[in-house]
């Protein structure tokens, strides 16, 4: 299972090796990986079910046309782009040992799964950046946040990770694979692909390290420094009601903000502060961290958003009478 050698070049007495493919390592030590990928398949199905059902309820109440549902309308888009992307691939390796993957097909696969978790973070910093306008200037919040701005920004917010990911992605090639072709992850992933190469991979660890700044950890600061206006804001209200009303906006996306980067920054502080942990264990951990928070986005939006739960009512009371009648 070593070098699969599909190119070969002699530059300058230095042999350039691109493989046929690579064979995804997964979960080896773990008993019962048939099991947890059906549980992965039951995620995967939920979660494009409630991401399509709240995507249905935004596009179809013109009540809900709004920047704030424009930004949780991108977010379910992106939750399905990203599930899309990593599950059905897993699935196909693990349960049916297929785990050889294609060169080519490694890269792009790289490619959308880095670009949608990216998006993940970006579509919360949007949905702060939504929040912050509401309540720190609600007189102006129209004017400072329409549809068009929210729609500009939405496209923006999409444009920063694709550059980023596009040009992380295409140092790949520049690589020659004599080591093994074995992906210690559970996909292609972007770390254990270039660290199998026997060329100078600095580049593609700088790539890596302003990936991770630029499209994870710029957004969480964005996501913190927006709560502390806001909470500045909030102790401007005089009323404990009006703080408490004004505050409930905000629990749903401070839920999703916790689901999705807690797993990360534990990942990133235990690999800071150097402890090691098996590779079963952190595999797992990022495959989970990765495919559930898709699934836990629309549940906790419907849940906690009154609007959206009003919609559902409404469109079962018009089923009903429908009925009826």
């Amino acid at each position: 299972m070593d070098t699969q050698v599909g190119t070969t070049a002699s530059v300058q007495n230095t042999t350039f090796v691109r493989p046929v493919g690579f064979y995804i390592r997964g979960f080896i030590a773990l008993q019962h990986t048939d099991y947890y990928f059906i549980f992965l398949s039951i995620v995967y199905i939920a979660t494009l079910l409630a991401n399509f059902l709240i995507m249905s309820i935004i596009w179809f109440a013109d009540s809900l046309h709004t920047p704030k549902y424009f930004a949780i309308f991108s977010l379910a888009v992106v939750d399905v782009s990203y599930s899309t992307a990593l599950i059905p691939k897993s699935i196909d390796a693990f349960l049916f040992n297929a785990r050889f993957v294609f060169y080519d097909t490694c890269l792009t696969q790289m490619f959308f799964v880095h670009y949608f978790s990216s998006m993940e973070s970006f579509a919360l910093s949007v949905l702060a950046y939504d929040r912050l306008i509401a309540i720190c200037f609600p007189l102006r919040s129209n004017s400072l946040n329409s549809n068009t701005k929210m729609v500009l920004v939405i496209i923006v917010s999409w444009a920063i990770p694709f550059i980023v990911v596009t040009i992380m992605v295409a140092l790949i090639p520049q690589l020659s694979f004599c080591k093994s072709t074995i992906i210690n992850s559970y996909f292609c992933d972007h770390g254990p692909v270039f660290k199998n190469t026997c060329s100078d991979y600095s580049a593609n660890w700088f790539m890596a390290a302003f990936y991770i700044v630029v499209l994870f950890f710029l957004p969480l600061a964005f996501i913190i420094l927006s709560y502390v206006c806001i909470i500045f804001a909030l102790l401007k209200i005089e009323s404990a009601e009006g703080r408490r009303k004004a505050f409930k906006t905000c629990t749903s996306h401070l839920t999703l903000v916790a689901v999705f980067y807690t797993p990360l920054l534990v990942t990133y502080i235990i690999a800071w502060v150097n402890v090691t942990i098996d590779t079963d264990t952190r595999i797992l951990n990022t495959s989970l961290s990765a495919t559930i928070p898709p699934l836990l986005n629309p549940i906790i939006y419907t849940l906690k958003t009154e609007e959206i739960m009003e919609q559902i009512k409404k469109y079962f009371r018009n089923r009903t009478i429908n009925i009826v009648s």
